[in-house]
């Protein structure tokens, strides 16, 4: 089980199933329109 969190705000984007134990970095939509 594996998880996507934002870079921005740290809130949780999603949960995936992968063989790891993983977190991953991304940028949530709330981060992404506030910067456009």
């Amino acid at each position: 089980m594996g998880t996507i969190v934002c870079q921005d705000c740290q809130k949780v984007i999603e949960h995936y199933e992968n063989e790891k134990v993983s977190t991953l970095y991304s940028t949530c939509p709330t981060c992404t329109d506030t910067e456009k």
